[in-house]
């Protein structure tokens, strides 16, 4: 029989896979000059490649948070991983350009099975006054793997050619991916007291009145906003470091990795430790603080986009990066906790359907074919992502400001 697992030890493991899966998405950015060089592909082809992972993502993210909210988790888990990382691997392998919009599409399958299901699992196993912190350590995980990616991809493609980064990539999830089948899952509403033989295995009616869900809508349409910039923003960065300020692939990916790696970290963290005290105070603790950080965040990602001294550039890139990475504890465990716990799983993949499809699916071949179109000037076309921010911002303020009448919807 499978041994009980302790909430510790599922974060740990959880945490540890979702760094993968972050290596995994962003080691296509650290490689996409050389990669489009061999493939004769421009920027808009290349923003295609994360848009066709995008399709894979978000088409079946719905699929696992129904699957999530009434079947085995684990193996659920355990599948996504493995399809993921073989993926990866076979990305490396293609030969021309349909083969990698394919391999980059099952990466997006595989990685929403995971995404879908894995913050409701640390939900049950967490209490409401311990869950934010929780899952703060476990999106610690986005800007680690973000900046791993970037930099082992980057140092990889540089000895021994891009495919090999996606090889070294892909091929520690395909051992890593039954981590989590010898134990026994938490219970759905275990961490509340829940008894869940009693909970109602949710329907398609249940998913669709989260549409009428206040708390649960402004949460998600300003993530939506801020997926756009970030997305975008993640995936030109080390190109805009290279065409903007000279610098070469492989010194691009180091410094913004390095970025990512510190920053990312330490927003996370203190965003998480900083809402659940907000939230002790006052109960829109958690808008408060994401819509706050998100305004700030404005003003330094113009003044980094702009400035054509590289000091200045990376050091506004570090303050953005921080400020944005603060709030992705907090908007996450909003979203789990404005729904009843048998809908987490479907409320989350509804989330991750919503925040792509009018997010990151499109912003980083917008952006590139802005860029085309303005002679192949990316500096210009990535003036767009701020202003999308100021959306978000301004959602997250009405959650903020109606918070306590939203409480009742």
């Amino acid at each position: 029989m499978n041994k009980k697992i302790t909430p510790v030890r599922l974060l740990f493991i959880l945490t540890g896979l979702n760094l993968f899966n972050y290596i995994d998405r962003y080691v296509l950015s650290a490689v996409r000059t050389p990669l489009a060089a061999d493939f004769g592909i421009g920027y808009g082809d290349s923003g295609r490649l994360f848009t066709a992972f995008m399709i894979g993502y978000l088409i079946t993210s719905p699929l696992f948070g129904y699957l999530g909210d009434r079947t085995s988790r684990k193996w659920l888990i355990a599948s996504g991983i493995f399809v993921w990382s073989l993926a990866t691997v076979l990305t490396g392998l293609a030969v021309d350009f349909r083969q990698l919009l394919l391999f980059r599409i099952l990466v997006g399958v595989g990685e929403a099975s995971y995404a879908s299901i894995s913050p409701g699992l640390l939900s049950d196993a967490w209490g409401p006054k311990q869950r934010n912190n929780a899952l703060s350590i476990y999106y610690t995980a986005i800007p680690v793997g973000c900046a791993l990616g970037y930099i082992i991809g980057g140092g990889i493609a540089a000895h021994w050619g891009w495919r090999h980064s996606f090889f070294w990539a892909g091929a520690p999830g395909l051992l890593l991916a039954f981590a989590v089948l010898p134990f026994k899952e938490p219970r759905r509403g275990e961490s509340e007291g829940l008894d869940s033989s009693h909970i109602k295995k949710p329907g398609l009616m249940d998913m669709l009145r989260l549409f009428g869900n206040g708390r649960y809508t402004l949460a998600v349409w300003g993530y939506v906003a801020y997926t756009f910039a970030l997305g975008a923003f993640s995936f030109w960065g080390p190109t805009f470091l290279e065409k903007v300020h000279q610098l070469s692939t492989a010194k691009a990916n180091s410094i913004f990795g390095g970025i990512i790696i510190f920053t990312g970290l330490v927003g996370t963290l203190l965003g998480g430790l900083a809402a659940t005290r907000w939230r002790r105070s006052h109960p829109a603790g958690y808008a408060w603080l994401i819509s706050l950080a998100t305004f700030m965040a404005i003003p330094s990602s113009f003044l980094a986009l702009l400035s054509a001294h590289t000091g200045i550039t990376l050091s506004m890139l570090a303050v953005s990066i921080f400020l944005l990475f603060m709030c992705t504890g907090p908007v996450n465990t909003l979203i789990l906790e404005s729904v009843p716990a048998n809908l987490r799983s479907s409320a989350m993949a509804l989330s991750i359907f919503l925040i792509h499809l009018f997010g990151d699916l499109w912003s980083p071949e917008i952006v590139g074919r802005i860029a085309d179109s303005l002679g192949n000037n990316l500096q210009k076309a990535m003036l767009i992502l701020p202003i999308t921010l100021m959306i978000s911002g301004g959602l997250w303020l009405v959650l903020a400001l109606k918070s306590k009448t939203l409480r009742d919807l």
